[in-house]
Formats: structure tokens, C-alpha cells, sequence
């Protein structure tokens, strides 16, 4: 080959499971490393202050264009760009459409792709299946704070809301806390339960108890982790709540969706983000209380520390209790409620251990971008 022939690596959904995409607990180490890296700030994401989610494509209530798609539930394509530093020294962007209306006819809400690219010429190394890379990393989030925040004798797991997102995360549990034998489901749909608890005795064989739980309150009340994935309208009157007397000494709260607290849990409880700078940045870009247009918990944070409810100290970060900055649990009783909102970088680390992984393994097809390029 020419000096400037460019090949690289399709990896379609196949390959990706082949190369490792669905191994959880190297997902949590890849997570882990990921956050210490994003904490000392070697990576890149979009806009000025290199903290943004990335760009979307938002559709009209109404259009006089024939054949443009107007807005409904999950109506969106999105593009999610970043640079990652330390061991991975790569760049990417994941590009994606969703519409909820995908599922009516057997198709994942979401259809996600992830090109990988040489961080100095740009040149792409990798074009794969992206929508259990995400979910994955996703998933891995959590694992990561169970492994730094839960009590090490965790047992009891409250699931709220069965969808996709916790099946990951109770993965990502699972792989951090391995003494886990009990979860405790809450759903709003009969049917998304019970696929939920039928995957999970296939998934987790070992698993001594998994029961359906009729109210939030079920899920929470005795349990060391709660995991709470539930989709809401905005604002704070549609999210789910807890209740103080619900959460036991000790807990971990995960709040991947919308969440609410009552005031004397939010002033008895620790907080910690994955990622404490992208809520900031996500709620710079919104007018008024930003925890009332995304109800993402590190957005109510945000939204305390402004109004001075809460000083900036309380508002923790993962990476900073990761690296030693800030301690982890200091007793049994203490309790948790952690924020996961999700990064491009995420991507960025997985899809690098996943291409790196095809490589050693021979997996994938190689295709050609050119021998020369025709204008240079």
C-alpha cells in the first residue's frame, strides 16, 4: 500500500459482540479509567468550553415541506463528538436517529453508528454498530459508582423503570458488587416487567430472588442499590420521587432518568455526579431552572448550588473520588444519591478497547477509503 491509502474496520453488531462489546466487567475498568482521564481533563468535546453533549437535529410541530419528519417522542438525529486522551488517544463521533415510533415495526428506538478516527489526521480507523456499544458504556456508569460508592455487602437491588437502561446498569451492578442475589422490580407496563424478569433469571442464574414490586416505594424500601430509570414529561410534578423514610442507611441512589427527593433526603444524602462539568455545561444552555426542563438529578444539583441551597463542595464528582482527591464512603450508614447523565467520551473509550480487541482477534471486514485521494 501507498503512504496515503486509507483503510478501515467495519464492524457490524456481530463483530462488536465478538470483539467484546457486551463484556461488562472490562466495560466498568474501561468506565473507571475513562473518568480519571475526563477528571484531570485530557479529552475534548464539543463547543468552547469542550463539554457538550453534542448537536442535535430538533423537527417542527408542523412543516409546509412535504416529506420533512415533525416532532414526536424521541424525534431526533444527533451528532456526539469527542477526543479522548491517556491510554486511548483517539477521537469519534456517534451519529444517531431515533424515533420512538421504530419499535411498532421490530426496531430499537435508537439506530446508532460510531466512527472512530486517527486523533492527528482524521482519517477513520473504525465504522461500527453502535447501539449496544452505548448501551454498554451506559450501563458501565453505574458500575463504576456501585463499585466506589455501595456498601461492599450489597445484596438487595431496586429496580425502577425495566426498559434497556437498567438491564445495563444491573450488569454494570452486578459486575461491581457480585454479592447481589435479590432484585426487586417496579414498572409501569405488565409486559416491560416481565421481559425484564425473564432476562434477568436467564442472565444472572445465580440470583437467589427476583420479584416483581407493585410502587417505587417497594423498590427502595430495604434495598442497598436503587436504580431509577424512569422517563418523564418535564418538569419536577411528573418525576419519581423518594420518599426519606424509604431509603435505608447505607444506600445507593442511581437516578439515570428524571428524580425527585424529599428535601430531608437531598440534606441527609451525599451526592456525586459521573461528571459534574457536563451538567454544568447542559444547564448553562437553559433558561430559568434547569432541573425543570431536564430532570436529570446533577441538573436539580446544579440548580441548588446556583440559588445556594447547596454549596459547590456537595456537588462531588466520581473521577475526583476515583483518583483519592475526595474520600469514598466513610461508614456503613451513608448514603448516595448518584447522577448519571452520559458522555461522548464514554464511546470514545469503549469503542477504542472494542477496535483494539477486532484488531488482536481478526474480526471485522476491511474496507478501502482510497489509494490516493483524488484531490489533496
Amino acid at each position: 500500500m501507498s503512504d496515503t491509502t486509507i483503510e478501515f474496520l467495519y464492524l457490524n453488531e456481530p463483530d462488536m459482540i465478538a470483539a467484546g462489546v457486551t463484556d461488562m466487567a472490562d466495560c466498568v475498568d474501561t468506565m473507571s479509567e475513562m473518568l480519571v482521564d475526563f477528571k484531570r481533563g485530557d479529552y475534548r468535546m464539543a463547543g468552547v468550553e469542550n463539554d457538550l453533549h453534542g448537536a442535535q437535529i430538533y423537527f417542527p410541530q408542523e412543516s409546509p415541506f412535504a416529506g420533512m419528519p415533525l416532532d414526536g417522542p424521541d424525534r431526533r438525529f444527533m451528532a456526539m463528538p469527542a477526543y479522548l486522551g491517556g491510554s486511548f488517544q483517539m477521537a469519534g463521533c456517534k451519529w444517531y436517529g431515533s424515533n420512538v415510533e421504530n419499535r411498532k415495526i421490530g426496531l430499537p428506538r435508537s439506530i446508532l453508528m460510531f466512527t472512530l478516527n486517527d486523533k492527528d489526521t482524521g482519517a477513520p480507523l473504525a465504522h461500527m454498530s453502535a447501539n449496544l456499544l452505548s448501551a454498554y458504556r451506559t450501563g458501565a456508569i453505574p458500575g463504576v459508582g456501585a463499585r466506589h460508592l455501595a456498601r461492599e455487602d450489597a445484596r438487595v437491588v431496586g429496580i425502577a423503570g425495566p426498559g434497556p437502561m437498567n438491564r445495563t446498569s444491573l450488569e454494570g451492578l452486578i459486575a461491581a458488587r457480585p454479592g447481589i442475589d435479590t432484585i426487586k422490580v417496579f414498572g409501569r407496563s405488565q409486559g416491560g416487567v416481565d421481559k425484564f424478569i425473564a432476562w434477568a433469571r436467564e442472565t444472572f442464574p445465580q440470583l437467589r430472588t427476583i420479584e416483581q414490586v407493585d410502587s417505587l416505594q417497594a423498590a427502595t424500601e430495604g434495598s442497598d442499590i436503587v436504580s431509577i430509570a424512569i422517563p418523564s414529561p418535564s418538569g419536577s410534578e411528573h418525576y419519581p420521587s423518594i420518599a426519606d423514610e424509604w431509603v435505608k442507611p447505607g444506600a445507593l441512589i442511581i437516578c439515570s432518568a428524571h428524580l425527585a427527593l424529599e428535601e430531608s433526603l437531598v440534606r441527609r444524602a451525599r451526592h456525586v455526579a459521573d461528571a459534574r462539568s457536563i451538567y454544568e455545561a447542559w444547564a448553562a444552555e437553559i433558561p430559568g431552572l434547569a432541573h425543570e426542563v431536564v430532570g436529570i438529578w446533577g441538573m436539580h444539583l446544579v440548580d441548588r448550588v446556583r440559588d445556594g441551597r447547596m454549596t459547590a463542595e456537595q456537588f462531588e464528582d466520581l473521577g475526583e473520588i476515583i483518583e483519592g482527591d475526595t474520600p469514598g464512603r466513610t461508614s456503613d450508614d451513608e448514603v448516595f444519591v448518584y447522577s448519571v447523565g452520559g458522555m461522548p467520551v464514554e464511546d470514545v473509550a469503549w469503542a477504542t478497547k472494542v477496535y483494539r480487541n477486532a484488531l488482536e482477534r481478526g474480526i471485522g471486514t476491511k474496507l478501502k477509503l482510497w489509494d490516493e485521494p483524488a484531490l489533496a
